[in-house]
Protein backbone atom coordinates (compact mmCIF):
# COMPACT_ATOMS: atom_id res chain seq x y z
CA UNK A 1 0.00 0.00 0.00
CA UNK A 2 0.86 3.57 -0.67
CA UNK A 3 2.34 6.09 1.96
CA UNK A 4 -0.73 7.79 3.44
CA UNK A 5 1.66 11.32 2.83
CA UNK A 6 1.55 10.29 -0.83
CA UNK A 7 -0.65 12.56 -3.13
CA UNK A 8 -3.99 11.12 -4.48
CA UNK A 9 -4.41 10.98 -7.86
CA UNK A 10 -8.40 10.19 -8.83
CA UNK A 11 -9.61 8.35 -11.79
CA UNK A 12 -9.53 11.36 -14.38
CA UNK A 13 -6.09 12.27 -13.03
CA UNK A 14 -5.18 8.97 -14.02
CA UNK A 15 -6.87 9.27 -17.17
CA UNK A 16 -5.84 12.30 -18.26
CA UNK A 17 -2.47 11.01 -17.60
CA UNK A 18 -2.31 8.08 -19.27
CA UNK A 19 -3.89 10.01 -22.49
CA UNK A 20 -1.10 12.14 -22.88
CA UNK A 21 1.55 9.12 -22.39
CA UNK A 22 -0.43 7.45 -24.93
CA UNK A 23 -1.31 10.49 -27.67
CA UNK A 24 -4.56 10.42 -27.01
CA UNK A 25 -4.72 13.75 -26.08
CA UNK A 26 -3.80 15.57 -29.43
CA UNK A 27 -2.48 13.89 -32.04
CA UNK A 28 1.44 13.88 -32.12
CA UNK A 29 3.75 15.19 -34.65
CA UNK A 30 6.00 12.27 -34.20
CA UNK A 31 7.13 9.79 -37.30
CA UNK A 32 5.36 6.37 -36.94
CA UNK A 33 8.82 4.92 -36.07
CA UNK A 34 9.16 7.17 -32.64
CA UNK A 35 5.59 6.51 -31.95
CA UNK A 36 6.21 2.71 -32.03
CA UNK A 37 9.09 2.65 -29.98
CA UNK A 38 7.86 5.34 -27.42
CA UNK A 39 4.61 2.93 -27.30
CA UNK A 40 6.91 0.16 -26.82
CA UNK A 41 4.97 -1.75 -29.35
CA UNK A 42 1.83 -2.20 -30.58
CA UNK A 43 -0.56 -5.00 -29.74
CA UNK A 44 -0.63 -6.94 -33.36
CA UNK A 45 -2.98 -9.60 -32.54
CA UNK A 46 -4.41 -9.38 -36.23
CA UNK A 47 -3.05 -7.28 -39.26
CA UNK A 48 -4.72 -3.74 -39.12
CA UNK A 49 -4.99 -2.83 -35.57
CA UNK A 50 -1.01 -1.95 -35.79
CA UNK A 51 -2.21 0.68 -38.58
CA UNK A 52 -5.63 2.17 -36.30
CA UNK A 53 -3.72 2.82 -33.58
CA UNK A 54 -0.98 4.89 -35.25
CA UNK A 55 -3.99 6.83 -36.71
CA UNK A 56 -5.71 7.54 -33.54
CA UNK A 57 -2.39 8.81 -32.24
CA UNK A 58 -0.15 10.52 -35.02
CA UNK A 59 -0.79 13.74 -37.16
CA UNK A 60 -0.37 13.05 -40.47
CA UNK A 61 -0.25 9.42 -40.29
CA UNK A 62 -1.00 7.34 -43.51
CA UNK A 63 -0.51 3.49 -43.24
CA UNK A 64 2.02 3.62 -46.01
CA UNK A 65 4.51 4.68 -43.81
CA UNK A 66 3.96 1.79 -40.90
CA UNK A 67 4.02 -0.50 -44.18
CA UNK A 68 7.60 1.18 -45.46
CA UNK A 69 8.34 0.38 -42.13
CA UNK A 70 7.52 -3.09 -42.22
CA UNK A 71 9.01 -4.30 -45.57
CA UNK A 72 12.35 -2.63 -44.85
CA UNK A 73 12.60 -4.18 -41.89
CA UNK A 74 12.51 -1.07 -39.27
CA UNK A 75 9.89 -2.90 -37.04
CA UNK A 76 8.35 -6.33 -37.09
CA UNK A 77 5.77 -8.52 -35.71
CA UNK A 78 6.36 -11.33 -33.15
CA UNK A 79 5.25 -12.93 -30.12
CA UNK A 80 6.74 -10.77 -26.83
CA UNK A 81 4.65 -9.63 -24.12
CA UNK A 82 1.84 -11.41 -22.59
CA UNK A 83 2.38 -14.34 -25.02
CA UNK A 84 0.90 -12.20 -28.03
CA UNK A 85 1.87 -10.61 -31.27
CA UNK A 86 3.26 -7.22 -31.43
CA UNK A 87 4.45 -4.65 -33.43
CA UNK A 88 7.92 -3.81 -32.57
CA UNK A 89 11.10 -1.58 -33.66
CA UNK A 90 14.00 -3.40 -34.61
CA UNK A 91 15.89 -2.35 -31.35
CA UNK A 92 13.33 -3.54 -29.14
CA UNK A 93 12.42 -6.73 -31.01
CA UNK A 94 15.71 -7.70 -30.15
CA UNK A 95 16.52 -6.62 -26.27
CA UNK A 96 12.52 -7.46 -25.65
CA UNK A 97 12.47 -10.52 -26.87
CA UNK A 98 15.15 -12.56 -24.52
CA UNK A 99 13.22 -10.31 -21.48
CA UNK A 100 10.47 -12.65 -21.86
CA UNK A 101 11.82 -15.62 -22.44
CA UNK A 102 11.52 -17.09 -18.81
CA UNK A 103 7.49 -16.73 -19.28
CA UNK A 104 7.98 -18.64 -22.94
CA UNK A 105 9.56 -21.13 -20.86
CA UNK A 106 6.84 -21.62 -18.16
CA UNK A 107 4.66 -21.49 -21.48
CA UNK A 108 6.47 -24.67 -22.61
CA UNK A 109 6.44 -26.35 -19.12
CA UNK A 110 2.50 -26.60 -19.16
CA UNK A 111 2.86 -28.68 -22.54
CA UNK A 112 5.60 -31.06 -21.14
CA UNK A 113 3.00 -34.40 -21.27
CA UNK A 114 3.32 -34.05 -25.04
CA UNK A 115 7.21 -33.50 -24.96
CA UNK A 116 8.02 -37.04 -22.81
CA UNK A 117 11.59 -37.62 -24.76
CA UNK A 118 11.82 -34.27 -26.42
CA UNK A 119 15.51 -32.53 -26.05
CA UNK A 120 13.93 -29.09 -25.65
CA UNK A 121 17.91 -28.32 -26.59
CA UNK A 122 17.76 -30.21 -29.74
CA UNK A 123 14.52 -28.91 -30.81
CA UNK A 124 15.62 -25.86 -30.75
CA UNK A 125 18.72 -26.05 -32.84
CA UNK A 126 16.58 -28.74 -35.57
CA UNK A 127 13.30 -25.38 -35.34
CA UNK A 128 16.51 -22.42 -36.30
CA UNK A 129 18.59 -24.77 -38.48
CA UNK A 130 14.77 -25.06 -40.32
CA UNK A 131 13.11 -21.90 -40.57
CA UNK A 132 16.88 -20.10 -41.21
CA UNK A 133 16.98 -21.82 -44.35
CA UNK A 134 14.05 -20.07 -45.65
CA UNK A 135 10.75 -18.68 -43.40
CA UNK A 136 8.41 -21.40 -42.55
CA UNK A 137 4.81 -21.69 -41.88
CA UNK A 138 4.10 -23.20 -38.39
CA UNK A 139 2.33 -26.42 -40.13
CA UNK A 140 5.54 -27.13 -41.99
CA UNK A 141 7.96 -26.90 -38.85
CA UNK A 142 5.67 -28.50 -37.08
CA UNK A 143 5.48 -31.34 -39.73
CA UNK A 144 9.68 -31.10 -39.74
CA UNK A 145 9.86 -31.66 -35.84
CA UNK A 146 7.64 -34.98 -36.42
CA UNK A 147 9.88 -36.25 -37.98
CA UNK A 148 12.30 -36.20 -35.57
CA UNK A 149 9.86 -36.79 -32.81
CA UNK A 150 6.97 -38.99 -34.24
CA UNK A 151 5.47 -39.87 -31.07
CA UNK A 152 5.42 -36.59 -29.30
CA UNK A 153 2.28 -34.10 -29.86
CA UNK A 154 2.01 -31.42 -32.61
CA UNK A 155 0.87 -28.85 -30.82
CA UNK A 156 3.37 -29.34 -28.03
CA UNK A 157 5.55 -29.79 -30.60
CA UNK A 158 4.89 -25.94 -32.17
CA UNK A 159 4.74 -24.47 -28.96
CA UNK A 160 7.43 -25.22 -28.29
CA UNK A 161 9.23 -24.07 -31.04
CA UNK A 162 7.38 -21.20 -30.78
CA UNK A 163 8.47 -20.53 -27.03
CA UNK A 164 12.14 -21.72 -27.82
CA UNK A 165 12.67 -19.46 -30.45
CA UNK A 166 12.72 -15.31 -31.14
CA UNK A 167 10.28 -16.11 -34.17
CA UNK A 168 8.91 -13.50 -36.66
CA UNK A 169 6.62 -12.95 -39.09
CA UNK A 170 8.09 -12.01 -42.63
CA UNK A 171 6.06 -9.72 -45.03
CA UNK A 172 4.13 -9.20 -46.37
CA UNK A 173 2.18 -10.87 -43.43
CA UNK A 174 1.51 -7.39 -42.23
CA UNK A 175 1.59 -5.34 -44.84
CA UNK A 176 -1.24 -2.72 -44.99
CA UNK A 177 -2.96 -3.67 -48.76
CA UNK A 178 -1.44 -7.13 -49.51
CA UNK A 179 -2.18 -10.51 -47.91
CA UNK A 180 0.01 -13.56 -47.07
CA UNK A 181 0.50 -16.28 -45.08
CA UNK A 182 2.13 -16.34 -41.72
CA UNK A 183 5.51 -17.39 -42.27
CA UNK A 184 8.70 -17.57 -39.66
CA UNK A 185 12.32 -16.90 -39.33
CA UNK A 186 14.54 -15.90 -36.22
CA UNK A 187 14.68 -12.17 -35.66
CA UNK A 188 18.03 -12.45 -35.80
CA UNK A 189 18.16 -13.79 -39.54
CA UNK A 190 15.26 -11.66 -40.49
CA UNK A 191 17.25 -8.70 -38.82
CA UNK A 192 20.89 -9.89 -40.02
CA UNK A 193 21.69 -8.81 -36.42
CA UNK A 194 22.18 -11.14 -33.03
CA UNK A 195 20.21 -10.67 -30.22
CA UNK A 196 21.88 -8.23 -28.27
CA UNK A 197 23.48 -5.77 -30.27
CA UNK A 198 20.38 -3.70 -30.58
CA UNK A 199 20.32 -0.08 -28.35
CA UNK A 200 20.03 -1.43 -24.99
CA UNK A 201 15.95 -1.22 -24.17
CA UNK A 202 16.29 1.06 -21.58
CA UNK A 203 19.13 3.27 -22.59
CA UNK A 204 18.67 6.94 -22.29
CA UNK A 205 17.36 7.99 -25.66
CA UNK A 206 14.55 5.52 -24.95
CA UNK A 207 14.00 6.40 -21.36
CA UNK A 208 10.97 8.99 -20.74
CA UNK A 209 9.61 10.88 -22.80
CA UNK A 210 9.58 10.16 -26.65
CA UNK A 211 11.38 12.35 -28.98
CA UNK A 212 8.26 14.51 -30.13
CA UNK A 213 6.00 13.97 -26.97
CA UNK A 214 7.03 16.71 -25.38
CA UNK A 215 5.26 18.91 -28.13
CA UNK A 216 2.66 17.03 -28.41
CA UNK A 217 1.27 16.75 -24.76
CA UNK A 218 1.53 20.57 -24.35
CA UNK A 219 4.72 22.12 -22.42
CA UNK A 220 5.82 18.63 -21.48
CA UNK A 221 10.46 18.93 -21.43
CA UNK A 222 12.05 17.55 -24.10
CA UNK A 223 13.03 14.11 -23.56
CA UNK A 224 16.98 15.06 -23.43
CA UNK A 225 16.29 17.78 -20.59
CA UNK A 226 13.79 14.93 -18.87
CA UNK A 227 16.98 12.70 -18.50
CA UNK A 228 19.38 15.29 -17.45
CA UNK A 229 16.69 16.15 -14.91
CA UNK A 230 16.66 12.74 -13.25
CA UNK A 231 19.90 12.30 -14.20
CA UNK A 232 18.45 8.50 -15.16
CA UNK A 233 21.32 8.05 -17.91
CA UNK A 234 22.03 4.67 -18.92
CA UNK A 235 19.51 1.85 -17.20
CA UNK A 236 19.82 -1.34 -18.94
CA UNK A 237 17.63 -4.61 -18.41
CA UNK A 238 14.09 -4.68 -17.05
CA UNK A 239 14.99 -1.24 -15.13
CA UNK A 240 14.95 0.22 -18.28
CA UNK A 241 12.06 -1.27 -19.34
CA UNK A 242 10.03 -0.20 -15.88
CA UNK A 243 10.79 3.25 -17.17
CA UNK A 244 10.03 3.05 -20.48
CA UNK A 245 6.74 1.44 -19.01
CA UNK A 246 6.24 4.36 -16.54
CA UNK A 247 6.68 6.84 -19.90
CA UNK A 248 3.77 5.35 -21.87
CA UNK A 249 1.52 3.69 -19.29
CA UNK A 250 2.22 5.47 -15.96
CA UNK A 251 1.33 6.31 -13.45
CA UNK A 252 1.15 2.88 -12.35
CA UNK A 253 1.42 -0.05 -9.66
CA UNK A 254 4.00 -2.98 -9.70
CA UNK A 255 0.78 -5.06 -10.43
CA UNK A 256 0.24 -2.90 -13.23
CA UNK A 257 3.15 -3.28 -15.08
CA UNK A 258 2.72 -7.37 -14.34
CA UNK A 259 -0.28 -7.05 -16.34
CA UNK A 260 1.47 -5.45 -19.41
CA UNK A 261 4.64 -7.43 -19.76
CA UNK A 262 2.83 -10.80 -18.73
CA UNK A 263 5.70 -10.90 -16.20
CA UNK A 264 6.00 -11.34 -12.25
CA UNK A 265 8.66 -10.31 -9.54
CA UNK A 266 8.76 -7.06 -10.91
CA UNK A 267 8.65 -5.41 -7.81
CA UNK A 268 12.32 -5.58 -6.90
CA UNK A 269 13.24 -3.42 -10.18
CA UNK A 270 10.74 -0.66 -8.98
CA UNK A 271 12.29 -0.74 -5.25
CA UNK A 272 15.88 0.02 -7.38
CA UNK A 273 14.29 2.79 -8.83
CA UNK A 274 12.46 4.46 -6.24
CA UNK A 275 14.76 7.13 -5.59
CA UNK A 276 14.69 8.11 -9.12
CA UNK A 277 10.48 7.60 -10.01
CA UNK A 278 7.72 9.96 -7.81
CA UNK A 279 5.39 8.26 -5.97
CA UNK A 280 1.49 8.35 -5.51
CA UNK A 281 -1.84 6.57 -4.49
CA UNK A 282 -5.09 5.89 -6.29
CA UNK A 283 -8.32 6.12 -4.32
CA UNK A 284 -7.79 2.66 -2.86
CA UNK A 285 -4.69 3.55 -1.36
CA UNK A 286 -2.47 1.46 -4.58
CA UNK A 287 0.82 3.01 -4.83
CA UNK A 288 1.19 4.30 -8.05
CA UNK A 289 4.60 5.19 -9.60
CA UNK A 290 5.76 7.44 -12.15
CA UNK A 291 8.99 9.05 -13.64
CA UNK A 292 8.85 13.22 -12.32
CA UNK A 293 8.59 14.89 -15.17
CA UNK A 294 6.22 13.05 -17.40
CA UNK A 295 2.99 14.96 -18.03
CA UNK A 296 0.56 14.59 -15.77
CA UNK A 297 -2.69 17.31 -17.45
CA UNK A 298 -5.19 18.91 -14.60
CA UNK A 299 -7.91 16.46 -15.25
CA UNK A 300 -9.94 19.20 -16.84
CA UNK A 301 -8.01 18.89 -19.72
CA UNK A 302 -10.24 18.17 -22.82
CA UNK A 303 -10.26 14.41 -24.61
CA UNK A 304 -11.05 14.52 -28.06
CA UNK A 305 -13.20 11.22 -29.53
CA UNK A 306 -10.91 8.19 -30.50
CA UNK A 307 -11.95 5.58 -32.21
CA UNK A 308 -9.42 2.30 -31.47
CA UNK A 309 -9.04 -1.03 -32.44
CA UNK A 310 -9.44 -3.83 -31.42
CA UNK A 311 -6.63 -5.56 -28.97
CA UNK A 312 -5.87 -1.93 -28.38
CA UNK A 313 -2.85 -2.00 -25.50
CA UNK A 314 -4.89 1.45 -24.06
CA UNK A 315 -6.96 -1.11 -22.47
CA UNK A 316 -5.21 -4.26 -21.40
CA UNK A 317 -1.73 -2.41 -19.96
CA UNK A 318 -3.27 -2.15 -16.32
CA UNK A 319 -4.15 -4.37 -13.39
CA UNK A 320 -6.93 -1.82 -12.67
CA UNK A 321 -8.46 -0.53 -15.99
CA UNK A 322 -10.73 1.89 -14.00
CA UNK A 323 -8.80 4.62 -15.51
CA UNK A 324 -10.41 3.97 -19.33
CA UNK A 325 -13.52 1.67 -18.38
CA UNK A 326 -15.81 2.77 -16.06
CA UNK A 327 -16.73 -0.37 -13.25
CA UNK A 328 -20.43 -0.60 -14.80
CA UNK A 329 -18.75 -1.68 -18.65
CA UNK A 330 -16.31 -4.43 -17.15
CA UNK A 331 -16.50 -6.47 -19.96
CA UNK A 332 -18.54 -4.74 -22.51
CA UNK A 333 -15.40 -4.42 -24.70
CA UNK A 334 -15.18 -8.89 -25.54
CA UNK A 335 -17.66 -11.36 -26.49
CA UNK A 336 -15.81 -14.69 -25.80
CA UNK A 337 -11.98 -14.37 -26.84
CA UNK A 338 -12.74 -11.09 -28.90
CA UNK A 339 -11.95 -7.87 -28.70
CA UNK A 340 -14.08 -5.04 -29.85
CA UNK A 341 -12.99 -1.98 -31.67
CA UNK A 342 -13.63 0.69 -29.03
CA UNK A 343 -14.79 4.02 -28.81
CA UNK A 344 -13.44 6.78 -26.18
CA UNK A 345 -15.48 9.64 -25.47
CA UNK A 346 -13.81 12.37 -22.42
CA UNK A 347 -11.37 9.77 -22.37
CA UNK A 348 -13.44 7.07 -21.33
CA UNK A 349 -15.39 4.11 -23.34
CA UNK A 350 -18.61 5.27 -24.88
CA UNK A 351 -19.49 2.25 -27.08
CA UNK A 352 -17.96 -0.33 -29.67
CA UNK A 353 -17.92 0.86 -33.96
CA UNK A 354 -17.57 -1.46 -36.86
CA UNK A 355 -16.57 -0.27 -40.50
CA UNK A 356 -17.92 -2.42 -43.39
CA UNK A 357 -18.12 -1.28 -46.95
CA UNK A 358 -17.15 2.40 -46.16
CA UNK A 359 -19.80 2.45 -43.29
CA UNK A 360 -19.02 3.08 -39.87
CA UNK A 361 -21.51 2.03 -36.95
CA UNK A 362 -21.06 3.10 -33.70
CA UNK A 363 -22.75 2.05 -30.66
CA UNK A 364 -23.03 4.22 -27.71
CA UNK A 365 -23.06 2.31 -24.16
CA UNK A 366 -27.13 3.51 -23.17
CA UNK A 367 -25.60 2.90 -18.90
CA UNK A 368 -24.02 6.35 -20.04
CA UNK A 369 -27.00 8.25 -20.86
CA UNK A 370 -27.82 10.60 -23.71
CA UNK A 371 -25.21 12.28 -25.71
CA UNK A 372 -25.57 15.77 -27.03
CA UNK A 373 -25.65 16.80 -30.12
CA UNK A 374 -22.35 18.38 -30.73
CA UNK A 375 -20.72 15.81 -28.82
CA UNK A 376 -22.23 13.37 -32.15
CA UNK A 377 -20.90 15.57 -34.31
CA UNK A 378 -17.62 15.57 -32.53
CA UNK A 379 -17.64 11.84 -32.81
CA UNK A 380 -18.79 11.91 -36.78
CA UNK A 381 -16.48 14.23 -38.01
CA UNK A 382 -13.50 11.86 -36.26
CA UNK A 383 -15.11 8.50 -37.91
CA UNK A 384 -15.31 10.03 -41.05
CA UNK A 385 -11.75 11.65 -40.71
CA UNK A 386 -11.06 7.71 -39.65
CA UNK A 387 -12.66 6.59 -43.26
CA UNK A 388 -11.22 8.75 -45.23
CA UNK A 389 -7.62 8.43 -44.06
CA UNK A 390 -7.82 4.99 -43.48
CA UNK A 391 -9.59 3.70 -47.14
CA UNK A 392 -8.46 0.15 -47.69
CA UNK A 393 -6.53 0.38 -50.60
CA UNK A 394 -2.87 -1.07 -51.24
CA UNK A 395 0.35 0.68 -49.31
CA UNK A 396 1.99 3.46 -51.54
CA UNK A 397 -1.06 4.08 -53.58
CA UNK A 398 -1.40 7.71 -52.23
CA UNK A 399 -5.07 7.95 -51.34
CA UNK A 400 -6.33 8.81 -48.64
CA UNK A 401 -6.09 12.23 -47.29
CA UNK A 402 -3.70 11.14 -44.17
CA UNK A 403 -4.03 13.61 -41.60
CA UNK A 404 -5.25 12.53 -38.93
CA UNK A 405 -7.80 15.16 -38.88
CA UNK A 406 -9.19 14.82 -42.53
CA UNK A 407 -11.08 18.07 -44.19
CA UNK A 408 -11.25 16.11 -47.62
CA UNK A 409 -14.12 14.38 -48.95
CA UNK A 410 -15.33 11.16 -47.06
CA UNK A 411 -15.03 8.09 -48.38
CA UNK A 412 -18.28 6.65 -46.48
CA UNK A 413 -20.63 7.32 -43.63
CA UNK A 414 -20.92 7.20 -40.55
CA UNK A 415 -24.24 6.42 -38.30
CA UNK A 416 -25.16 5.01 -34.55
CA UNK A 417 -26.70 2.20 -34.34
CA UNK A 418 -26.42 -1.48 -32.75
CA UNK A 419 -23.84 -3.50 -33.82
CA UNK A 420 -24.81 -6.69 -32.15
CA UNK A 421 -28.23 -7.21 -33.33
Amino acid sequence: MASRTAPVLDTRALNRATLARQLLLSRAEMSARDAVEHLLGLQAQNVKPPYFQLHARLAGFRPAELAGLMESREVVRMVTLRSTIHTHTADDALTLRPLVQAARDREVNQFRKGLVGVDLDRLALEARAFVEAEPRTMGEIREELLKQWPEADPQSLSVAARCLLPLVQVTPRGVWGRSGQVRLTTVENWLRRPVGTARSVGSAQSVGTARGVGEATGGVAEARGVREARGVGEVRGVDGVVLRYLGAFGPASVKDMQTWAGLTRLKESFERLRPRLLTFRDENGVELFDLPDAPRPDAGTTAPPRFLPEFDNLLLSHADRSRVIAPELKGRTWTGNQSHRVLLLDGFLAGLWTADAGVLTVELFELLGPVSRARKEEIVAEGEALLADMADTPAGTGTGTGTGTSTGTSTGAVRFGSIRG
